[in-house]
């Protein structure tokens, strides 16, 4: 059955005001360009154009990605949009789904060249817009860290926060934490030892109970804990070995006392690895004191870039089903092994790391991935055929439109309050509306979430044909189809639970 396409009239207004257009007035004009059609009626009432969390919006959008709506038309743009970034996006929404867009008083139409010209003159300036703040923001950003701001974020492991004032201005720096303090200096030492790995020093954690964060030290932890310069002693042979490798300095040589720790920030023109390299990254003299000394800090970062075996980033081929799968026992990754000539496993990330868990015994990757495979199609299958149902009403889209209702008769009867009330009433209502205002915020939200479609339906065919040409799509493809069905995997060697997404 063909699905029908009609013509849906959109209609905004933020506050009864005399020079404001009420929205009976913008449905009347846009009706007009109608010639007598019939079209479906969506209107929001007391929201700003600032964004686009407003129910009946989030509405229109949801009978979009169903395919139902031919042509949008409103009295002016700004009805619809007053975010140039929103509308470009909303813009190519419409492309998407062949769906024209008409303003009625600005006679926009992407029916037409002259519309769809103006259509790209928005796009234009929309990326302009972009590009415009992201410049704004490094900029910011990059003349805060040649001052040694903290720039956000929770304190590296080992400090926490304090404020500060640096040049006037109020910031935050960091003091040593006394416990996990400890534990950051024992790293160091161990690693310091010629013949000390990351595997040593995380069964070490593991068997003395030390957790970090609340969980187990894993060996990623431990490489990026040991290359932050904020822990070492800002000293000459630091400065020394920053300038050989190419980093930014921003303080003379004669600030690098030994006292304090350093920000290391990457600069604007960084393009290798970060991680492996320094060159022109940005070492500023941070005003917190470093925990290590110079000579330990830099024995762990020469030992680290001599290295070659760990390595991070890499891109998981081992299996399509990487990242999407836990330890049924201990919650953590089950990582895909391969050994040549031999068949892989899966297995548990934290027992390889540290024995830390007893094991969830040995899953047959093939079989898994097969198993996997065959849950996949009979739940997609399962979803087209709820899916191709008639819709139900839903119980908790309708409490929570009926709360909606409330929340708002609540707010008009507050308002009627106002006029001529006395200060300590107007104080009590006004923090009341905003307290309801925020409660209705909530609800819209989760209406307009509720009312659109879980899946479009060029993402159920893409889906339909992944899982229908399993053994002749590439592997990317196959990781796709997995993200678009699945959570996470819970998984031991008899017992298996998905989590998932439809």
């Amino acid at each position: 059955m063909d699905i029908i396409r009609e013509d849906c009239i959109y209609a905004r207004q933020s506050v009864d005001r005399k020079d404001s257009i009420s929205i009976e007035s913008q449905i009347d004009f846009c009706k007009y360009e109608l010639k007598g059609g019939s079209c479906k009626v969506f209107k929001d009432k007391g929201y700003s154009g600032k964004n686009t969390d407003r129910p009946e919006f989030q509405k229109l959008l949801g009978e979009i990605r169903k395919g139902r709506v031919r042509r949008v038309i409103v009295y002016k743009l700004d009805r619809i949009s007053r975010s140039i970034l929103d509308f470009a996006n909303m813009m190519e929404l419409f492309q998407e789904y062949d769906v024209e867009f008409v303003s009625s008083t600005e006679k926009f139409d992407t029916s037409t060249p002259m519309g769809r010209a103006m259509l790209n003159i928005c796009i234009v300036f929309a990326q302009l817009e972009r590009e415009t703040i992201q410049k704004r923001v490094t900029d910011a950003y990059y003349s805060r860290c040649l001052k040694g701001f903290h720039m956000s974020g929770q304190a590296p492991y080992g400090y926490q926060l304090e404020p500060t004032v640096v040049e006037g201005i109020r910031t935050k720096k960091m003091v040593a934490d006394p416990e996990t303090s400890q534990y950051v200096k024992l790293m160091f030492e161990m690693y310091s030892e010629p013949e000390t790995s990351f595997g040593d020093i995380t069964r070490y954690f593991e068997e003395q109970n030390i957790k970090v964060y609340g969980k187990s030290l894993f060996r990623t932890f431990i490489s990026q804990l040991l290359r932050n310069p904020v822990y070492a002693q800002a000293d000459l042979e630091l400065y020394e070995f920053f300038k050989s490798q190419g980093a930014a300095i921003v303080n003379d040589a004669s600030d690098f006392a030994g006292t304090n720790g350093c920000y290391l920030y990457q600069g604007r023109d960084v393009k290798e690895d970060k991680d492996r390299s320094l060159k022109d990254q940005i070492l500023v003299i941070a005003p917190h004191e470093a925990l290590i000394p110079s000579d330990v800090w830099l024995k762990c970062r020469k030992k680290l870039m001599t290295n070659k075996s760990f390595q991070q980033g890499r891109k998981p081929k081992n299996t399509w089903l990487a990242g999407k799968v836990k330890c049924g026992c201990c919650g953590y990754a089950l990582k895909a092994t391969h050994v040549p000539n031999s068949e892989g496993y899966f297995r548990c990330s934290k027992r390889t790391e540290n024995k830390g868990c007893p094991g969830c015994g040995k899953i047959r990757k093939s079989e898994f991935e097969e198993f996997i495979f065959s849950a996949m199609r009979a739940r997609f299958k399962n979803f087209q055929v709820r899916h191709s149902r008639e819709e139900k009403v839903n119980p908790k889209l309708t409490a929570h439109q009926i709360e909606l209702a409330q929340v708002e008769a609540e707010i008009e009867k507050l308002l009627d309050t106002l006029t001529g009330a006395n200060a300590t009433l107007l104080a009590y209502a006004n923090k009341k509306i905003e307290e309801l205002d925020t409660r209705r915020q909530t609800i819209s939200k989760e209406i307009a979430e509720m009312s659109i479609e879980t899946m479009s339906p060029q993402k159920e065919q893409e889906l339909s044909y992944y899982l229908d040409h399993w053994d002749s799509i590439e592997f990317d493809d196959k990781r796709k189809a997995v993200d678009g069905l699945i959570i996470s995997i819970s998984a031991t060697s008899d017992h298996v639970q998905v989590e998932w997404k439809i």
